[in-house]
């Protein structure tokens, strides 16, 4: 599939993915992907079709996918190639498929919703078992070891206050499936997980660790600024009131009293991103603190109390030709052209790339953690 300069391809089967059909080709009409932070990614691809077609008997065929752990559900990957490089757009498997019908001599239509990889790993229960003797890190990377034939590549950061269980005291076990296992164990250490495609088609990587706001910015968002604009619109907002002071409560193991803790946001790999950060407004208490380990509190305080910070949200879109690249979520930004006050380095948080035949364009929403940028340039 075409769209003005940009190739579109896409690669379907149950695990091992194959170059779809011509006939699927031809009837795609739209996609749209979303990925953000703090949710699994998703997708949606709309097809064109009659009574006569032949996608009404291909998914009859898929959609027997996925009814059980035996008929792994279907998988989709959709590579996009802008100026010669090639790039996964997503890659995850159908959860659902809709079908309008045509009337009036016009064409029908069928939608095909789904997330990311992380939908095959929350269909087993695996309640009981036993990782005696492994740090979270280590647990996190055997479950993702399972999904190796999905090309998942685990990217695992030790946690900031290791806590090795001692067998003769405790043996850690298992509780529901793999997914919320390892979301469980990321709350208690204040950690994120997700999975996102790439870096080449086929495989992907599974993140357990901080939210990190680092590393090389993307190419600037440029509002105002005659040819060099490319961006269509963007807005923003600043709520003075939404940075916390997050209070944990560490349990004395003699007397059995919670310990009040305050903790500020002191994160290396979220450094701030304006000279004038938000001021604190508010004290949270994490009451559900007490219950966990001192080390584990600690880690859940710090993330709680820099998820508070961003008080600088930006929404805005674009078209990805006059852009130049695909924009991606969990990256730096660097915005031009809107003043003093908001030109700067942002983290993305939430993009939703929709494609249609003759267009390419994204939607997206920026955090910063206060005003006026630390960065005397943003480069191009």
């Amino acid at each position: 599939m075409l769209t003005s300069g940009i190739q579109m391809t896409l690669l379907m089967g149950p695990v091992v993915v194959v170059p779809a059909p011509r006939v699927v080709i031809d009837a795609l009409d739209s996609v749209e992907v979303t990925s953000a932070t703090g949710a699994a990614s998703g997708f949606r691809l709309s097809f064109q079709f009659s009574s006569k077609s032949d996608l009404n008997q291909l998914f009859l065929i898929v959609g027997a996918q996925g009814t059980s752990p035996a008929t792994p559900a279907l998988r989709l990957i959709l590579i996009v190639t802008l100026n010669g490089t090639p790039q996964p757009l997503f890659d995850g498997v159908m959860t659902r498929i809709q079908a309008q019908p045509g009337s009036l001599g016009s064409a029908g239509t069928i939608t095909v919703f789904g997330v990311d990889l992380t939908r095959v790993m929350d269909t087993i229960d695996w309640s009981g078992l036993p990782f005696p003797a492994l740090p979270i890190e280590a647990r996190v990377a055997l479950l993702c070891a399972k999904y190796a034939p999905y090309g998942m590549i685990p990217l695992v950061i030790p946690v900031l206050f290791p806590d090795v269980p001692i067998p003769i005291e405790s043996i850690p076990a298992q509780e529901g499936t793999d997914l919320a296992y390892i979301q469980q164990l990321a709350e208690e250490v204040g950690y994120i997980f997700y999975v996102e495609p790439g870096p080449v088609a086929g495989t992907n990587i599974a993140y357990f660790g901080p939210e990190i706001k680092i590393g090389i910015p993307q190419p600037a968002l440029n509002v105002d600024m005659d040819a060099l604009t490319n961006v269509e619109s963007l807005s923003f907002s600043f709520d003075a009131d939404q940075a916390v002071l997050p209070i944990v409560f560490i349990q004395n193991e003699v007397t059995r009293l919670p310990i009040p803790l305050p903790v500020p946001k002191l994160n290396p790999l979220q450094p701030p991103l304006a000279a004038l950060p938000t001021p604190v407004a508010n004290v949270t208490m994490l009451s559900g603190t007490a219950r966990l380990k001192p080390q584990h509190a600690l880690a859940a305080g710090v993330a709680v109390a820099a998820a508070s910070q961003d008080a600088v949200k930006a929404s805005g879109s674009l078209d990805v030709l006059r852009y130049g690249r695909v924009l991606k979520a969990r990256h730096l930004v660097g915005v031009r052209g809107v003043g003093i006050a908001f030109d700067g380095l942002y983290f993305v948080s939430s993009v939703t790339s929709s494609l249609k035949r003759g267009q390419f364009k994204q939607s997206f929403e920026l955090t910063r953690n206060g005003i006026v940028s630390l960065t005397p340039n943003v480069l191009p």
